[in-house]
């Protein structure tokens, strides 16, 4: 909610408000009836205005009277406002005994009660923006950011609507500037924005529809429900701003968004932190973000988003290593499936298309699982950034960046996704490319990991290994020591033939390794650029017998390319049982 904003601007309003026989003319400030002007002073048409904001909502005399009359000027208010309500309701023909439109509250203020028929403007993109924490507590920041997301996710189920993505939406948060200007930013014709509070397990929430261009709001209401009412009450939220803006839904978006059922409060919170955490992608918070993921469905076993987000998550966890395999894609793959018994999501079929792909290296039943995702939700950008990754691994790289270019138009500014893209550009071996797409996500953060670690990888492919060297001592020192990190440095001091750093790395992983887990496709790529093909071949099958999550992407991988003639590559390959054969693999 925007600080100093008075709630319901009309000065810019383009629209004519009608109710009964009469019109408000919102440019003119002017009351007709049937057609013909009625004559009314300053501070009833105030009155009027500020009423017909929101229909329906009681008016406390304290609001008419801060908002009407100035705070230096020498009034008897309860004499102005009694006066100013009785001409208005002269001018309607109406009584405070039998009201037809405006209503008395005694002792609390008025409201307006007429029906009200009013041009809606043609809305076809919307974005809600983060919802203000008005606890002002640090903690319950998550909880904000999480019903934000949420009820992005359920206005995304409308297909008619575009709905700006959570990691767009997410960049505006606290940015107290003009409505019209992030409207113009964003390319959208509404703004739903509104504020959260906290009381133990009851919440109130108060959303209010802006249209973009006007800055004039359409719509607004508060909601106080139960912890355990919230998925009830995002889908209520989506279905009220719906109709509002007459966007007409199909019968699945009807059952979807009909669809209510309560959630154990202390499940819902610990879901809410789960996401909070997966968002941030390091090691220690995808770590943290399991933990209270199966909090949730230990509390709610019947929460079918919070099995989702525990498949999410340990999805990631078995890609970027944090996990071992059965821990993390193994474990993603039952949870997803428990999640799809409950209800079936995109989110749950592209988590379990991405714990396929990585776990089972089942790259046609993963593609069906990715279809599927796009059937129930065609926006949803990570299922799109996910297929993308299961076209690369099988060479059909065309395929892939038409993907990855869509996810990054669903979420331009998110930079996993745009990370994604500069990894498959390097598995396509477009290194220059992949430098270039690494650049520009930095800019958006010159700090995120994961694309500091392509841009090394790609120096590093690139031969100027003393380039990725630097960068990459930088970004081990910064994540404690990552796996993931620690192995390509290991791989470009090789290429920079400082062997004896090397193998410095090859012990530090070892040592490691009986503390935790250290994937063994890992290990291989140091053997490899170390010409010891005997012990890259063996770690090799170490990373096929644990099913290392990386062996989803061998086929492709141009570090291997000096193991491709040798018949145990080939032999790999062939219990891999990949679907199809890949063209020329020319270095670029």
């Amino acid at each position: 909610m925007r600080l100093g904003a008075p709630l319901g601007d009309f000065s810019v309003s383009r629209t004519t408000v009608r109710f009964g026989e009469f019109e408000l003319d919102q440019n003119a400030g002017e009351l007709c009836r049937d057609g013909s002007k009625i004559r009314l002073q300053e501070q009833p048409l105030q009155i009027l205005r500020i009423l017909l904001e929101q229909p329906g909502r009681v008016v406390p005399r304290e609001e008419l009277q801060k908002r009407i009359w100035p705070s230096d000027t020498f009034v008897d208010f309860d004499h102005g406002i009694n006066n100013a309500i009785k001409r208005l309701r002269e001018a309607l023909s109406d009584t405070a005994e039998t009201p037809r439109y405006v209503e008395t509250l005694p002792r609390r203020g008025y409201r307006f009660i007429g029906k009200i028929e009013r041009e809606t403007p043609k809305f076809r993109s919307l974005a809600v923006l983060p919802l203000e924490n008005l606890s002002r507590d640090p903690e319950q920041e998550y909880f904000a950011d999480g019903l934000t997301e949420a009820l992005i996710t359920s206005l995304a189920k409308v297909s008619a609507l575009r709905v700006v993505s959570r990691t767009t939406a997410m960049r505006y948060k606290g940015a107290h500037r003009p409505l019209p200007e992030i409207a113009r930013e964003l390319q959208v014709d509404g703004i739903v924005e509104g504020t959260v509070l906290r009381s133990g397990e009851r919440v109130r929430i108060s959303a209010q529809l802006i249209e973009a261009r006007t800055d004039m709001h359409l719509w607004a209401e508060s909601y106080e429900r139960d912890l355990r009412d919230m998925l009830t009450l995002h889908s209520e939220v989506a279905r009220a701003i719906a109709k509002e803006i007459q966007i007409t839904l199909t019968p699945r978006e009807q059952m979807q968004l009909g669809a209510s059922r309560s959630v154990d409060p202390e499940g819902y919170e610990a879901y809410l932190k789960g996401r909070h955490h997966w968002n941030k992608r390091t090691p220690v918070e995808v770590k943290k973000g399991a933990e209270y993921f199966q909090q949730a469905v230990e509390k709610d076993p019947t929460y079918a988003a919070a099995y989702a987000g525990l498949a999410d998550i340990a999805g990631i966890a078995g890609f970027y290593g944090f996990a071992s395999p059965t821990e993390g894609c193994g474990r993603a793959k039952a949870a997803a499936r428990k999640s799809l018994e409950i209800e079936e999501t995109a989110e749950a079929r592209a988590s379990l298309g991405w714990a396929i792909m990585h776990y089972d290296w089942d790259f046609l039943v993963a593609e069906k699982e990715f279809r599927r995702a796009f059937e129930l939700n065609p926006r949803y950008a990570t299922a799109h950034q996910w297929y993308g990754h299961c076209l690369g691994y099988m060479g059909r790289f065309d395929e892939s960046f038409a993907e990855l270019k869509h996810a990054i138009q669903l979420e331009p500014l998110s930079l996993i996704i745009n990370t994604s893209y500069a990894g498959l550009l390097w598995l396509a071996r477009r290194w220059d490319q992949a430098i270039e797409q690494c650049q520009k996500t930095l800019e958006l953060d010159a700090n995120f990991q994961p694309a500091q670690w392509i841009l090394g990888q790609a120096y590093d492919s690139k031969g100027i290994p003393e380039a990725a060297i630097a960068l990459l001592q930088k970004l081990v020192k910064a994540s404690g020591g990552a796996v993931i990190y620690l192995t390509r440095l290991g791989h470009a001091y090789a290429t920079a033939g400082r062997s004896d750093e090397a193998r410095r790395v090859v012990r530090q992983l070892q040592e490691f390794s009986k503390q935790g887990y250290v994937m063994a496709y890992w290990m291989a790529y140091v053997f490899t650029n170390l010409n010891e093909k005997d012990e890259a071949f063996r770690w090799l099958e170490k990373a096929y017998e644990e099913r290392s999550a990386w062996m989803a992407s061998f086929k492709m991988d141009p570090w291997f390319d000096d193991l491709r003639s040798d018949p145990r590559f080939q032999d790999l390959l062939r219990r891999m049982n990949f679907p199809v054969e890949i063209g020329s693999r020319r270095k670029q």
